[in-house]
């Protein structure tokens, strides 16, 4: 027993666990480059979803390299199993349970990061089994980290907002489009799409739309100027993440 449990520390075995390591780092660098184009853009997938995919496929990926070092070394002795199988059976689990995770609320999509992290916990499980410890901590740390701070990096880089608004106005007190959106660019607003309702029989006009606005725009003081504007029957401002 005792030479089993060294044989997961050896030298071989440890710069296994390095290369391994050093494959997770490149896959979270890259994969918070691409989240942060998402992220800037106002979508819902961003830092932390996109980095947490790209760690938890590399390490499964790069885990099948090295299979002689699968239990420390011991995969080739008599009676142990290949965990291929195992593996795809959990990953497959797994997706299942994370997609139920996910929610679309409105215009807004949630829960990505959560079946993100859920997904890597996964990797991280067959890391254990086996017997990567050395990287299998280090995509804990990782994965931690990456959830703690990514979403506060995301707001302190360069990033555009995105916001789902709707006005209801009485059909014959209905403003121009182009005064709607003169009063927008007051408050940093751009409006992005246009959609547009009558509703109630004609009674009442719907302007939809979706706005765009450079880092964190005054959205309080619109929704202040909205709340005093008389001839609005009502308004829904919303964030609009897809």
């Amino acid at each position: 027993m005792e030479e089993t449990l060294k044989a997961y520390w050896t030298h071989h075995a440890l710069a296994v666990n390095g290369l391994i390591l050093l494959h997770m780092l490149g896959a979270i660098v890259v994969g918070l480059a691409i989240g942060y184009e998402r992220s800037y853009h106002g979508r819902a997938a961003g830092l932390r979803t996109y980095s947490l995919v790209c760690l938890a496929s590399t390490a499964l990926t790069v885990v099948n390299g090295y299979p002689a070092m699968w239990y420390g070394g011991l995969s080739d002795t008599p009676g142990i199993a290949d965990p291929t199988r195992s593996i795809q059976g959990i990953m497959t689990g797994i997706g299942f349970l994370g997609a139920g995770m996910i929610m679309k609320e409105g215009f807004s999509i949630r829960g990505l990061s959560t079946a993100a992290s859920i997904w890597v916990t996964a990797a991280i499980g067959v890391l254990i089994g086996v017997g990567f410890y050395v990287a299998a901590v280090f995509a804990a740390i990782a994965t931690v980290t990456v959830m703690s701070i990514a979403r506060g990096l995301g707001r302190a880089l360069p990033h555009q907002t995105m916001l789902h608004l709707t006005l209801s106005y009485p059909h014959n007190e209905t403003p121009p489009a182009d005064d709607i959106r003169t009063m927008l660019e007051r408050f940093g607003f751009v409006v992005h799409e246009w959609s547009f309702q009558l509703e109630e029989g004609g009674k009442r006009f719907d302007y939809q739309m979706v706005l765009h606005a450079q880092n964190d725009p005054a959205h309080m003081k619109l929704v202040d100027e909205l709340s005093r504007t008389p001839s609005l029957l009502g308004f829904r401002l919303s964030p609009s993440r897809y």
